[in-house]
């Protein structure tokens, strides 16, 4: 439970760090992401989750 935990404030800590460098483009770049098409955003979802677990079974094994 502790390395979920640590994992999930990463992650914050990750998804953070664009928007307190560079709100201004940060803005621009979601504007960007929220024109384009499900699909798009769907498979791009999924790539990341398979490299994300790809990753996880790396470090773990």
């Amino acid at each position: 439970m502790n390395d979920f935990i640590t994992a999930l404030g990463l992650l914050l800590v990750l998804e953070g760090v664009p928007y307190f460098l560079s709100p201004s483009k940060m803005r621009i770049w979601v504007i960007q992401v929220a024109k384009l098409p499900d699909d798009t955003l769907r498979k791009t979802g999924l790539v990341m989750m398979m490299l994300g677990l790809f990753v996880i079974y790396l470090v773990r094994t």
